[in-house]
C-alpha cells in the first residue's frame, strides 16, 4: 500500500471555485490545482442568490479533472444555506448573505433576546447576516414553511455528492445558534426566536465520515468506487486556520481574500461584555479550539475598485501604490457601509472626505488608502485580542489570497510592530487536505499537521519598519481623539 495518498479538496470562495488535489505522505505535502470556476451570484427579482446549480456543476467537473482520489471534503463561506422539501428537493437558490433581506432584523431579534444576551449565549459578533438573523427574516415566506430540512452550503453539496445529511460543527459555529462552551446548539436561544432546530441535520466534527460518492457521481466523474467524503473544517476559515504553520501558540493570525479575518486560536470562548462590544466572534475550530476573531472587510475593497475601474494591471497598481504617501487617508476597513457591491472608489472617497481627510484621486492612491485602511484595521484587532483575551503574541501569520500581496503583508508587520509569516496561500484547500489525511491516520494532531506545513510549503517573513507611532496616530485620527 502507497504510503503517499491523493485527497480532493473542494474549496468555494465568494468569488470563485477550485477542486485542490493535495498528496501527503508522513513527510511530504503537495497540493495542485485541478479544477478553479467562477463563482457569480445572480440578482433576481426577489434579491441576490447564489448559482448553486453552476457551484455543484464546477465541482464535478472537478472531481473529473482531479482522478482518482482517497477521498473527498469540502469547505466554503459561512452563514448561507438551502433548505429541501419533504423530498430532499432544494426550494429554490440559496439567498447570498450580502442581499439586503436582513436590514433591520437585528433590532426585531434583541427585542426578544437581547444582543448581551445572545453573546454570552453564542459568543458571535453582530454581522447582519448571520444565520440566525437570515431565519428571522424569512420567517413568513412560503419557503421556509415547506421547508424540511436546512443545510449548510458545504453541507448541501456533500447531499448532493452522497445521499446523507449532516450538518458540520465549525461552519455551525457562524450560524449564531451554537454554544461555543458546550459545541452543541444553543437551544434557549432558539427556543425563545421560535426557530426550529429539527429544520438541521444532527452535527457533524472534523474527520468524521460523510458518506460515499453515489452511483451517478461516479459514472460523471469517471471515479471508481469506493470514494468516501470526509466532512473537514467546512467552514472554510476553520480549515485555513488549522493551516496556520505557528510553531507554537503565540500567534495571531489573518486570514485575507474577500474578507480578513483577524485574531487568535484560543482554548475557550471570551463572552465578556468588552469582547461584544469590540464585535469579536468565537466561531469553533479543529480540536476543540475556538477561533476568537474579528471580520474586517479585506480585499473586498479593492475588487471592487479594480471592477470599477475596468481592465487593470494589477501588478503595476500595487507597484504605484507602493510609491503614494503612506497613510495619507485612511477608511474603517470594518465599516459596514462597504459591504454592499458597486460604487466602491466613490464611497472610499466620501468616507474620506466625511472624516476630514484629503480625498484620494487616482486609482494608485485609492490603493494605497484600502491598503493602509486595511493594514490599520489588522493592527487594531490583533492588539485588541491580545487585550480582550489576555493572550500575547509574537508573530502574525497572514494566509489565504492576501499572501500575494507583499504590499499589505509589509504594512501589516509596519501596522503592528510584529513579524509577519505570510503563507500558504491556498490555506483553506491545504487545512482541508490535512484534516482528510488525518482521518486516514497519515498525519498526527493539529500540531504535528502544522510541523508539516512548515517542513513542505513555502513561506516568506516581513520584518516590521519604521516603528508604530505614525500608525498610532492614523488609528487616533479615524477614531476622531
Amino acid at each position: 500500500m502507497s504510503a503517499v495518498k491523493s485527497y480532493a479538496a473542494v474549496d468555494l470562495g465568494a468569488s470563485s471555485g477550485r477542486v485542490m488535489v493535495g498528496r501527503v505522505g508522513p513527510d511530504s505535502l503537495e497540493l495542485a490545482e485541478a479544477h478553479r470556476f467562477p463563482n457569480r451570484p445572480v440578482r433576481v427579482p426577489e434579491g441576490l442568490r447564489w448559482d448553486v446549480l453552476g457551484l455543484y456543476a464546477g465541482v464535478l467537473d472537478g472531481l473529473r479533472a482531479a482522478g482518482q482520489v482517497d477521498s473527498v471534503g469540502i469547505d466554503s463561506w459561512a452563514v448561507d444555506y438551502g433548505l429541501l422539501d419533504a423530498d430532499g428537493a432544494l426550494l429554490g437558490n440559496p439567498v447570498h448573505y450580502r442581499d439586503p433581506r436582513t436590514e433591520g432584523v437585528a433590532e426585531k431579534v434583541w427585542a426578544t433576546v437581547p444582543a448581551a444576551e445572545l453573546y454570552a449565549a453564542t459568543g458571535l459578533q453582530y454581522a447582519p447576516f448571520n444565520t440566525l438573523y437570515q431565519l428571522t427574516a424569512a420567517r413568513s415566506t412560503a419557503q421556509l414553511a415547506q421547508a424540511r430540512r436546512l443545510l449548510l452550503m458545504p453541507d448541501l453539496l456533500t447531499y448532493w455528492l452522497t445521499g446523507e445529511q449532516g450538518t458540520e460543527l465549525t461552519n455551525a459555529s457562524t450560524t449564531q445558534l451554537i454554544d461555543p462552551g458546550t459545541r452543541d446548539w444553543a437551544y434557549d436561544v432558539a427556543s425563545r426566536l421560535g426557530i426550529d432546530l429539527g429544520l438541521f441535520a444532527p452535527l457533524r466534527r472534523p474527520g468524521d465520515p460523510a458518506g460515499l460518492l453515489r452511483d451517478e457521481v461516479l459514472e460523471e466523474t469517471g471515479l471508481t468506487w469506493p470514494v468516501p467524503v470526509t466532512a473537514v473544517g467546512s467552514h472554510d476559515t476553520a480549515s485555513a486556520v488549522a493551516a496556520v504553520p505557528a510553531s507554537d501558540e503565540r500567534f495571531a493570525y489573518i486570514c485575507t481574500g474577500t474578507w480578513s479575518l483577524a485574531g487568535l486560536e484560543l482554548d475557550a470562548p471570551v463572552l465578556t461584555e468588552e469582547s461584544r462590544a469590540a464585535n469579536f466572534t468565537n466561531e469553533l475550530g479543529l480540536d476543540d479550539t475556538v477561533r476568537y476573531l474579528r471580520n474586517i472587510m479585506g480585499l473586498w475593497l479593492l475588487q471592487e475598485c479594480v471592477r470599477a475601474w475596468g481592465e487593470t494591471d494589477l501588478g503595476a497598481l500595487l507597484l504605484e501604490a507602493s510609491k503614494a504617501p503612506a497613510l495619507r487617508s485612511v477608511v474603517d476597513a470594518g465599516d459596514a457601509a462597504f459591504l454592499a457591491p458597486g460604487r466602491m472608489p466613490e464611497r472610499i472617497a466620501e468616507a474620506c472626505r466625511g472624516t476630514g481627510q484629503p480625498v484620494p484621486g487616482t486609482p494608485a492612491e485609492v490603493t494605497r488608502c484600502i491598503l493602509d485602511s486595511l493594514a490599520l484595521a489588522h493592527r487594531k484587532a490583533v492588539q485588541d485580542a491580545q487585550r480582550l483575551a489576555g493572550h500575547a503574541v509574537d508573530v502574525v501569520h497572514v494566509v489565504g489570497g492576501g499572501t500575494r500581496n507583499a504590499l499589505l503583508c509589509q504594512l501589516t508587520a509596519d501596522a503592528c510592530g510584529l513579524p509577519v509569516v505570510s503563507g500558504p496561500t491556498e490555506a483553506a484547500a491545504l487545512g482541508n487536505v490535512l484534516v482528510q489525511a488525518r482521518a486516514h491516520g497519515l498525519v498526527g494532531d493539529l500540531p504535528g499537521m502544522r510541523r508539516l506545513l512548515v517542513n513542505t510549503q513555502p513561506l516568506t517573513r516581513y520584518e516590521p519598519r519604521g516603528g508604530t507611532e505614525r500608525w498610532r496616530a492614523a488609528q487616533a485620527r479615524l477614531a476622531g481623539t
